[in-house]
């Protein structure tokens, strides 16, 4: 499922608009995306919550020529599932 495919099946589910729903998911995605910026979480009971995973600077290799490279520190969004996710998945496949 993409982005618009999300946006009609909550327009759908919701009774909201198709423009109304885009402007719903929208924000959702903005305000989780300005949230982990601040460094903060969001946590929605039984989906799962939103937070940020922290890298320390580290020395790797170049994969072609074997050379020792300085890898900065960095920040990444992270998803962890919430139980009742994971039960919903879990019964589908079986």
């Amino acid at each position: 499922m993409n982005k618009t495919e999300l946006i009609e099946a909550v327009a759908k589910d919701t009774g909201l608009t198709n423009a109304d729903a885009r402007k719903a998911v929208e924000s959702l995605i903005a305000t989780v995306g300005k949230t982990l910026k601040k460094g903060d979480e969001v946590a929605i009971t039984g989906f799962g919550k939103f937070s940020v995973a922290k890298r320390g600077a580290r020395t790797g290799r170049n994969p072609q020529t074997g050379a020792t490279i300085k890898i900065k520190a960095s920040k990444s969004p992270k998803f962890t599932a919430g139980a009742t996710l994971k039960t919903v998945v879990a019964n589908k496949r079986k």
